[in-house]
């Protein structure tokens, strides 16, 4: 390949801060390369098509190559070509004729337009990822941008720092949530900026949500495959840019459109919550393109079979598997961390397959290179850490197995509780555990209650609507023949498959989305919800819904039935109710509480009474909290999943008032004297508070 030659003065520069750093007179560049030969910086014009420097980087110092360009400006495009061996059974893939991305990039302008000429090997070729392409793929390639972090306009902008034991998350989607929602103005729909609207921040206020989490805002690209189909990568998890925001979400103020984002909500004392994706990139398998780490150093970057380096270990499923074993990689992701916490004010992260994270040449460790360097670090051991704790590798599910300072995805209490409200057999013990902050898994090591993030619905999977309204899955718009997502839902329609007219399997519906949402926010531990599951949003039945950019994934704001709205103003007061009662939110398991279990009868439920029927009556109790103003000091929640009505016998010893119940969201207020008895409709829940 030729190389330009650059008249540019071009100085050592320095290798202690990897990226693009712009200082007011120049910019510096350092890019990490254990294998490579040689490394070029190549400079555009402001259309990103024109080449108009290769300046070869000068120094190499302990393995990251280094130069500073003086008089580069911010706004200034440009991408690497790294030259080093091609030698993919050995672990190197390097090909000078590919434009790479900086990981470091804070900013990349374009898309790629798959074309063969961003793969390293001929397509054509028999043997395809061990032959060598020598077409430049520069002109399908986006371009990194240098940015200015001077330029950022924070303002007074303040964390809100919530409390973990009164944390409520809110999983939405920027676009999603967005796209569709006529109080935000039409031009900024689907953007950061749309997000940061005075009239969606107050919607998420109102309801009591303290935190957001946003489904992946990293840059993403859409896959071809799902090009070719006529789809598009919705959820975003297929990271191209560790540092870059999704140029797709911008509005007119770019950049600034996401901290105008961030905070919006801050002002609004709601934390932003980012789902992040560190454990795998967008290049695939050895059959995938070279857009980045590949080219730079594969070997270092991804984990490859250790008899044959030609081949990826795929723990995640996608094709390969992002290297934090090697102190680079894991610098790599620590730096975008901080830079997401520090730069960009972000309150937490909830990492998508967290066990990758935690993995070494001998599997999974709590006691690894990233959980290790997390824990020491000064600013991400106070933000909230959130792992998603599994992967399809070997050991790989980690439910309980993470360490202090970190909370988990619990899908047991997803499980258990879907499970409890179709009255599956013998549930009933494990359904108690999980609604009590799952002590069984996360009782130890000082952690606490909040350690469990309970949900019943996420992104992945059935909406709570479709939960209770499809026996299975109808994925037939991702084009795949209705074989992607789950097959065991532990779902129910009652009686018709999708949206009916009959009114009594309406009403059952109903009932069971308002079982599952009081038995959310009235379980120990911390609640996620899903972002429309407040209002009875559907999908028609698709459970994979990551290709749907579509109106199958948008929420819907606008002539929704008197029942969704019920929901949501239901959902509201449940919200209300647990941040005003501290027995509905426990933040220490040695806080004092005493908890009883009793049976429908109203007697203790001893152990043959466990397995013998579902319906159950939980007290709780602290009689500290009668010095609280505002504060009940015993609570009994009753359940019955059953569907038939079953009279419940009040425990003895105190007067009863019934704050809440499922088969009647209006009904409330009600004194039942100790002893007495309170008939419960099939399939309900009743929350009442206690006097002595």
């Amino acid at each position: 390949m030729d190389t330009l030659r650059t008249s540019r003065d071009v100085r050592p520069g320095d290798s202690a801060r990897l990226g693009a750093i712009y200082d007011g007179d120049g910019v510096n560049f350092a890019l990490f390369s254990a294998h490579a030969e040689r490394v070029e910086l190549v400079l555009f014009d402001e259309s990103g098509r024109i080449e108009t420097d290769r300046i070869a980087l000068p120094e190499y110092t302990d393995e990251v190559w280094h130069g500073y360009v003086p008089g580069l400006k911010p706004g200034t495009l440009y991408g690497y070509r790294v030259h080093g061996p091609y030698d993919p059974a050995n672990g190197h893939r390097f090909n000078a004729n590919k434009l790479l991305i900086d990981p470091y990039a804070r900013e990349l302008v374009g898309g790629i337009r798959w074309s063969p000429e961003v793969f390293g090997y001929n397509l054509d070729a028999e043997d395809k990822d061990m032959s060598f392409d020598d077409r430049d793929s520069a002109p399908f390639m986006p371009k990194c941008r240098v940015v200015d972090p001077s330029a950022a306009d924070w303002g007074n902008d303040r964390r809100p720092m919530v409390p973990w034991a009164d944390t409520i998350v809110y999983e939405t989607h920027v676009k999603g949530f967005t796209i569709l929602n006529p109080d935000v103005p039409e031009e900024l729909r689907g953007t950061f900026e749309g997000m940061s609207q005075k009239a969606a921040v107050d919607y998420i206020k109102a309801l009591g949500i303290t935190s957001v989490e946003l489904m992946p805002i990293h840059e993403f690209p859409d896959d071809s495959h799902l090009l070719d189909r006529g789809l598009k990568n919705y959820w975003g998890y297929n990271t191209l840019g560790f540092f870059a925001p999704a140029g797709r979400y911008y509005g007119p103020r770019g950049l600034q459109g996401f901290r105008d984002l961030v905070r919006a909500f801050h002002d609004a004392g709601i934390e932003v919550i980012l789902d992040v994706v560190y454990n795998h990139t967008a290049e695939g398998n050895e059959l995938g393109p070279t857009l980045s780490f590949k080219g730079i150093d594969n070997f270092s970057y991804y984990r490859t079979l250790p008899d044959n380096h030609r081949y990826y270990i795929n723990d995640t499923g996608t094709g390969n598997t992002v290297n934090t074993s090697h102190p680079r990689v894991l610098q790599m992701v620590m730096d975008s961390l901080r830079y997401w916490a520090g730069e960009m004010h972000v309150d937490g992260f909830r990492f998508d397959l967290g066990t990758i994270l935690g993995r070494e040449p001998q599997g999974f460790d709590q006691r690894g290179g990233f959980f290790d360097a997390v824990t020491q670090d000064p600013l991400l051991s106070r933000v909230k850490l959130i792992g998603e704790p599994w992967d399809i590798g070997p050991g790989g599910y980690q439910v309980g197995g993470f360490p202090p300072g970190w909370a988990e995805w619990n899908d047991k209490y997803r499980d258990s509780t879907r499970e409890y409200w179709l009255n599956g057999d013998n549930i009933a013990p494990d359904f108690a555990a999980r609604i009590l902050g799952s002590g069984d898994i996360y009782d130890q090591r000082g952690r606490r209650p909040w350690s469990s993030v309970n949900f019943i619905t996420a992104h992945d999977g059935f909406t709570l609507n479709d939960l209770v309204s499809y026996d299975g899955k109808h994925n037939e718009a991702n084009a795949e023949d209705n074989n992607d997502g789950h097959n065991h839902n532990r779902s129910h329609n009652y009686g018709a498959e999708g949206p009916t007219d009959d009114e009594g399997i309406n009403a059952v519906r109903d009932r069971q989305k308002r079982n599952f949402l009081a038995t959310l926010f009235f379980s120990h531990g911390t609640p996620m919800l899903l972002a429309g599951d407040e209002f009875g949003r559907s999908q028609m039945g698709n459970n994979n819904s990551y290709c749907q950019d579509s109106e199958i994934s948008w929420l819907h704001w606008e002539n929704l039935p008197p029942s969704n709205e019920a929901l949501r103003e239901f959902t509201r007061r449940l919200i209300e109710l647990r941040k005003a009662q501290p027995l509905l939110r426990r933040g220490n398991w040695r806080d004092g509480m005493v908890i009883d279990w009793h049976n429908a009868e109203g007697g203790e439920q001893r152990p043959e009474h466990w397995l013998d029927g579902n319906t159950l009556v939980l007290h709780l109790r602290r009689d500290d909290l009668t010095e609280v103003e505002g504060a009940w000091s015993e609570v009994l929640i009753a359940f019955n999943p059953v569907d038939a009505d079953i009279e419940f016998s009040m425990p003895d010893h105190s007067l009863w008032r019934l704050e809440l119940t499922t088969a009647d969201p209006d009904r409330s207020g009600e004194d039942v004297e100790e002893g007495g008895t309170f008939a419960m409709p099939a399939r309900s829940l009743a929350l009442f508070s206690g006097r002595r």
